[in-house]
């Protein structure tokens, strides 16, 4: 009868499986059919991408049949993203796609506009992990930006600039902290309080020690990481590949993907990171075995602070090499629709990143092509479509830790 029953649930899983392993080809299709527009393959004839396009909204179709909703219409959402975008590549010329589409350029472009995205990311993880909503990543990361320069400025070192901002970047979220876990204010209200501080200070700041002159041409920058050796991978096509896609990247780069992994294991690995998800999920059971409710959260909060600031010291002297004033522009937000779309884990944060970094990194590149030279702006406006359509289609699905966003009353 075990065995039966074991049979059974095994078939069970199967076909559980199975659609859901067809929605990963549809959408795989789907993206495939618009790639088959692009160089280096730049089929010429609409037709191919509309019939492959049109296999993946067919599978897509059968997959929410079979009552796989999400998935299946994933796959159908793929596949009309493969037949539009392939048809209106085939409209272009092939010489005006070879100036839109570098792949080396666009996966260094992508992995530098996914960096502060993946630091303010993860800092919201663990904020939010611990029970306290920041709503104030983009404020903390505009503190670390400007203080970031300012540090690099007075110290004539990047690492001064890193540090400073950073505490800076923490003492803003300490504000916060106080605010939601102490005097236990309503947490969204505090973030967004928070912003408006930072967009104040920064810019008074600003005014008051460079004037119009703005921050001097000669900060010191956080240096590039070079990988020459990657150049020389055989065969000869993949190494270049290689090189010019991670030959020469920033530090800052570099350092988030080891914070990538470092964190995953702490939140999931270690007891502390046990500890961290009990306060966000339980706080009155943490607290009855011990743990510190308010010592963790404000720990996290100040970290998540010190974290998204990094992101903004990478913006200005890592990216930029200069500091304007609201420089950030919505990142925080960006990073926040990131945690939420990657279910408040660091790997579905950054693959959430990189999404965003990659619209961000095609969005100039589109005016290139023939005709398109007047939508600039429009193009300019895809990475906030994209956090739009991203946090529409994940809220009230995602499931967020049970106490966020509720202060604690220690009794």
């Amino acid at each position: 009868m075990i065995a039966r029953a074991d049979t059974v649930l095994e078939l069970g899983r199967a076909r559980i499986a199975s659609p859901r392993a067809a929605a990963v080809l549809g959408i795989f299709l789907g993206l495939f059919a618009f790639w088959l527009a692009l160089p280096p393959v730049a089929a010429r004839s609409v037709v191919v991408p509309v019939v492959v396009g049109v296999v993946a909204v067919a599978v897509g179709v059968w997959v929410v049949s079979r009552g796989d909703l999400r998935p299946g219409w994933g796959a159908v959402a793929a596949g009309i993203v493969g037949i539009l975008g392939g048809a209106f590549a085939t409209r272009a010329a092939t010489s005006h796609l070879d100036a839109v589409i570098t792949w080396s350029a666009l996966v260094a472009a992508t992995l530098r506009f996914a960096t502060p995205l993946t630091f303010a990311a993860i800092g919201g993880m663990f904020s939010e992990r611990s029970g306290v909503v920041n709503i104030g990543l983009e404020g903390m990361m505009l503190m670390g930006a400007f203080f970031g320069a300012w540090g690099a400025d007075v110290t004539n070192s990047w690492i001064g600039g890193v540090l400073i901002g950073m505490g800076f970047g923490a003492a803003l979220a300490l504000v916060h902290a106080i605010f939601s876990i102490h005097l236990r204010a309503d947490q969204i209200v505090s973030g967004t309080a928070v912003n408006f501080l930072a967009l104040g200070i920064t810019g008074y700041f600003f005014v008051d020690i460079y004037g119009n002159n703005g921050t001097p041409d000669n900060l010191a920058g956080i240096p590039d990481v070079h990988l020459s050796f990657l150049g020389h991978v055989p065969p000869h096509g993949l190494g270049s590949f290689l090189g010019d896609s991670f030959g020469q990247l920033n530090f800052m780069v570099w350092l988030s993907l080891a914070l990538l992994v470092l964190s995953y294991v702490v939140m999931f690995k270690t007891p502390l990171g046990l500890r961290i998800r009990s306060v966000g999920e339980h706080p009155r059971a943490a607290d009855t075995v011990g743990v510190s409710v308010y010592g963790i959260r404000y720990a996290c909060v100040t970290a998540s602070g010190a974290l998204a600031a990094l992101g903004g010291v990478f913006l200005s002297i890592g990216f930029v090499h200069s500091f304007s004033e609201n420089m950030t522009a919505g990142r925080g937000f960006i990073a926040l629709a990131a945690l939420i779309f990657g279910r408040w884990r660091p790997f579905g944060a950054f693959g959430a990143a990189l999404l965003f970094g990659f619209a961000s990194a095609v969005a100039p590149r589109l005016e290139n092509v023939e005709g398109w030279a007047n939508y600039g702006t429009l193009f300019q406006a895809l990475p906030y479509v994209l956090t739009l359509i991203a946090v529409a289609g994940v809220i009230g699905r995602s499931i967020p830790p049970a106490a966020v966003g509720r202060p604690y009353a220690k009794q």
